[in-house]
């Protein structure tokens, strides 16, 4: 009996095929690690700066020893801006300016987590303003906790006394005030940085705070073509020149620090 040796396997253009296919579907695996690492990162960094808020909150209930609301009137008053008969609300004060018990404790207290290690090694710290809610000095004060993230202890950021001189840097990141305008003819959610020194502050993806309302605002573009102009996610309540609360990068840097923003109305002791 004859039998017929027959072979049998894959041609070569068949296995060229399956590798190409292959390699194909690698790459678009590979395209989803660093997206799926980005929103991971995202992810925990916003459940760090929950926890961050919520030790913030705390820390001014304790800190807040005295009259908060009659501390920003002073300041409005000492600016020159308001006559005592004629307080507004439309201020916001760095929480830190009118509080001397925070002062003392400058700047541990403003990092998390709270322990005794060495400040500079923290990444994640804090800062916040106050704001009037009514013209009622003794009414609750609206409070907007800014927390940030430092990625290198060597970084410095502007201060709000003179945020155009890198010279006077802080070491951590806190909101700078900052004035803008509505343009004739341009769309209502676009806003005008009047100061060009401080243009490079507000970039985008940055969340900026209304001064006069306590509204936040996400800046979804600086124009290239018009850098002192911002689009915003909604249009702007406001009319004329005003200003707003943003948190620069680190100088010499364009990374936007702050990775989130809280707000709660509570009334202090």
């Amino acid at each position: 009996m004859n039998y017929e040796l027959k072979n049998s396997g894959f041609s070569l253009i068949e296995v060229l095929l399956a590798v190409g296919t292959l390699a194909v579907g690698m790459l678009f695996v590979a395209g989803v690690f660093p997206v799926a690492l980005h929103f991971s990162t995202l992810a925990t960094e916003r459940s760090i700066a929950a926890a961050v808020a919520d030790e913030a909150f705390a820390k001014i209930r304790l800190y807040a020893i005295g009259d908060p609301n009659k501390a920003i009137n002073d300041e409005i008053i000492q600016l020159g801006e308001l006559k005592e008969d004629q307080l507004l609300p439309d201020d916001s004060i760095i929480f830190a300016d009118i509080l001397p018990a925070m002062k003392e404790v400058i700047p541990d207290e403003f990092a998390y987590p709270s322990t005794n290690t060495d400040f500079k090694t923290k990444q994640y710290l804090w800062s916040a303003l106050f704001r009037l809610t009514e013209r009622d000095p003794n009414s609750p004060v609206q409070v907007t906790v800014f927390v940030s993230r430092k990625t290198n202890p060597h970084l410095k950021y502007r201060n709000p006394e003179k945020p155009e001189a890198p010279s006077i840097g802080l070491d951590w990141p806190v909101p700078v005030k900052v004035k803008v305008s509505q343009q004739v003819g341009i769309e209502d959610n676009e806003l005008k940085i009047e100061n060009s020194g401080y243009k490079t502050f507000i970039n985008d993806g940055c969340t900026i705070v209304d001064d006069k309302t306590g509204r936040l605002y996400r800046v979804l573009k600086r124009y290239a073509d018009k850098d002192d102009m911002i689009l915003l996610d909604r249009d702007w309540v406001g009319a004329g020149p005003e200003h707003i609360w943003v948190v620069p990068p680190a100088i010499g840097s364009g990374r936007n620090p702050c990775i989130a923003i809280y707000q709660k109305v509570i009334r202090l002791p």
